[in-house]
């Protein structure tokens, strides 16, 4: 059952689609198309902010009342979205990985809780207690030659009801020969109405190592809540010695409870997740299939052109995080950062 919820797992959504040279998905045609696409949203300023659509709250803060003054509100709202910006840059020295750059802008920080040497954790906060539409956040890893990092969330990030514009996250990661990086925030939690808009970029050395996850909740589960309409776009580019190695785009919009219920999207499933291994290779998914047992929901596995691709889907975040964990245990990284513990 789970060999054929694996092939059901990867058919592209609508307006999905992989780049691999020589792997199955895209074409050529179509990773120049990929590449074709408009690119990212740059540097974080109010200016950029798009204009709310869509008719006003029925609460204090907008109201649909007469123009200007509907106008006036909605500008007011629109001026004061959440905007935050983290760059870190690590360097490895004969004690282990250091900062060398800290920078934080706007309502995210990062935090690094652990003291001991090795590779350090950082834990990012977002202060603004959520996402909602038209809030923009920014992410810029740097990882010096030899570094090792791993990025964390300090709680699942909660994106929120949007009045018309999208929420922007944008993730980019620069990775020098021998640096190693581990991405595992923790889960995404969309409301129903939510309009998520993300980009991860990631230009990796020959001798890079790359492991990245993500995951998404559609509701909470516990709460009884269901997302019946909403958006959700995800753009990812990974590079190696600038060329391009992986692409991916992942389009699910309009009736979100609907198209999850389809079977070549989620088969009902409700919570979602994708990990990329790089390197990877046969023997990481051969070590992921041997652990078929453990798993709580559907997990399926390919490897082609020295990338590993794992997807995940469950009827709820637990079983999700379950899965996920054993997951990495299977490909050998039993470290998982300790936030994930408490």
């Amino acid at each position: 059952m789970r060999r054929r919820a694996h092939r059901q797992l990867h058919p592209p959504l609508q307006g999905e689609g992989r780049t691999a040279e020589g792997s199955p998905g895209w074409g050529d045609g179509d990773a120049a198309y990929a590449e074709a696409l408009p690119p990212p949203p740059g540097p974080l300023t109010r200016a950029d902010l798009p204009p709310p659509g869509g008719g006003g709250w029925r609460g204090n803060v907008i109201s649909d009342g007469p123009a200007p003054e509907k106008e006036v509100k909605r500008a007011t709202f629109a001026a004061n979205r959440a905007v935050g910006r983290v760059c870190l840059a690590v360097a490895a020295t004969p004690s282990g990985t250091r900062r060398t750059t800290t920078r934080e802008d706007g309502s995210l920080r990062v935090r690094f809780p652990n003291a001991c040497a090795g590779a350090p954790e950082a834990v990012l906060v977002n202060t603004a207690g959520g996402i909602a539409g038209g809030d923009r956040f920014a992410v810029d890893l740097a990882l010096d030659a030899g570094a090792q990092l791993t990025v964390t969330t300090a709680a699942a990030e909660k994106i929120y009801r949007s009045l018309g514009p999208d929420a922007c996250l944008d993730v980019c990661a620069t990775l020098k020969d021998g640096a190693e990086l581990m991405w595992l925030p923790q889960e995404t939690i969309l409301f129903d109405r939510a309009r998520l808009a993300r980009t991860i970029t990631i230009a990796l050395a020959r001798s890079a190592k790359l492991l990245l996850a993500e995951t998404i909740v559609f509701g909470r589960s516990a709460m009884g809540e269901t997302v019946r309409t909403g958006s959700v776009i995800d753009r990812w580019r990974v590079r190696r010695d600038g060329r391009l190695i992986f692409a991916e785009n992942f389009c699910l919009d309009g009736p979100v409870t609907d198209r999850l219920k389809e079977a070549a999207v989620a088969g009902g499933c409700t919570a979602i997740g994708t990990v990329l291994m790089v390197p990877g290779d046969d023997v990481a998914a051969a070590a992921v299939r041997s652990a078929y047992a453990q798993f709580r929901g559907e997990v399926g596995i390919s490897a082609w052109n020295g990338v590993a691709l794992a997807r995940l889907a469950a009827g709820d975040g637990a079983a999700l995080r379950h899965d996920l964990v054993a997951l990495l245990s299977a490909l050998g990284h039993r470290a998982l950062p300790r936030i994930w513990l408490n």
